[in-house]
């Protein structure tokens, strides 16, 4: 499971629909329709919220923004709870080394799968954060389990 903390405009189309599809899974862990990915360690960060499925619910709008954005039509009706216009959370704060690695991972990936977004990726000086999260400064996340690709 990937939850990018990145924000999802630096996603090309396989990664925009495939962290959409995780997202709905790590919602539907948090509401406890599904026994898998209990312990996925990606959701210690939701699950630290007040409102669990409200984070993830902006974390989603944000998807279906940026993907409607793009001419897809992500289904809005599959978010359980959906803040509206001005959800009243506090921002999640993810670190810069956790940023630069989820950074670094995304290149990799692109450079295999998406050449022309790879080149526009790479021509970006720091990425942008996803609006649900704030960067602090700090190593990697306690919670990540991936190995930073080599540069």
């Amino acid at each position: 499971m990937r939850l990018w903390s990145l924000h999802p405009r630096h996603l090309d189309r396989q990664g925009l629909t495939g962290c959409w599809r995780e997202a709905l899974l790590a919602q539907a862990v948090l509401a406890g329709r599904t026994q898998g990915y209990r312990n996925h360690p990606q959701l210690e960060r939701f699950r630290a919220q007040p409102e669990p499925l409200t984070a993830v619910g902006v974390y989603l709008e944000v998807l279906a923004h940026e993907a409607a954005g793009r001419g897809y039509s992500f289904d809005l009706s599959r978010i359980d709870s959906r803040p509206g216009s001005s959800p009243d959370i506090a921002p999640i704060p993810v670190t810069d080394g956790q940023l630069d690695l989820e950074w670094q991972h995304l290149l990799a990936k692109l450079a295999q799968r998406s050449p022309a977004d790879w080149q526009r990726a790479t021509a970006l000086h720091r990425p942008e954060v996803h609006p649900l999260f704030e960067a602090v400064p700090g190593p990697v996340e306690s919670w990540e389990r991936a190995a930073a690709p080599p540069r």
